[in-house]
């Protein structure tokens, strides 16, 4: 059974809204259709959940890419993979180490929960392949039109950018409007990231609600 969440614009000024509860798929599903998703604290804190404002969105009919990345769109040699392996992707993602970060928030629960949603065609991951290594990808979640992009990773210059690239043609095709990305770090801001105040994200999100696409229809158009 799902968790039931106190409504997202509840939240405190940090964003912090809930703390407990499990990464069932029914209580991740719940969570998100609602604005809300899992960030754990630390690994040895109980499971926390936000609903941040503002909040870090792509735009489809605004994104924009570098001339550099131009040059390599036109050049590069690698091959793009959508929903071949998630579990590698989602490990490669908590293996990464970031500046802003002190650890990884991608505890073993959170890996177990989003691979539980995406055997459930609720999450979808792009990986980046040289061959048959994996230089680059990303994870993130789909609930028809709430597409989001969870946390990335790359060995090779360019090779997280080439995934953020893939989706966002994805969604373009598809007419989605925007990807969720929770927060602007500077990649998303090089490609026209914006942040938006909780109150218009949640409009939307009402509206992207009624999009019945799935997974299939979306990464393997």
């Amino acid at each position: 059974m799902a968790i039931r969440f106190p409504p997202a614009h509840e939240a405190s000024p940090e964003g912090l809204l809930a703390i407990g509860g499990d990464l069932s798929v029914d209580t991740l599903t719940e969570a998100y259709l609602n604005g809300i998703f899992p960030w754990p604290i630390s690994k040895t804190s109980p499971l926390t959940w936000f609903s941040p404002d503002p909040r870090g969105v792509l735009y489809t009919d605004e994104v924009h890419y570098s001339k550099s990345f131009g040059r390599f769109l036109r050049k590069h040699k690698f091959e793009v993979r959508f929903n071949f392996d998630f579990k590698t992707v989602i490990d490669n993602c908590a293996k990464t180490k970031r500046k802003h970060e002190a650890g990884t928030w991608i505890t073993q629960e959170i890996i177990d929960g989003y691979i539980r949603l995406f055997d459930a065609g609720k999450a979808y991951c792009v990986g980046i392949y040289d061959g048959d290594q994996i230089v680059g990808g990303l994870y993130g979640v789909c609930f028809g039109g709430i597409i989001s992009g969870e946390s990335m990773f790359h060995t090779e210059s360019n090779a997280s950018k080439l995934c953020v690239y893939s989706v966002m043609e994805k969604l373009k095709a598809n007419k989605i409007p925007f990807l969720d990305t929770q927060m602007v770090t500077p990649v998303i801001e090089s490609f026209g990231g914006v942040e938006i105040d909780r109150d218009t994200y949640l409009d939307e999100l009402a509206l992207l609600r009624r999009i019945t696409l799935t997974r299939a229809d979306i990464f393997n158009s």
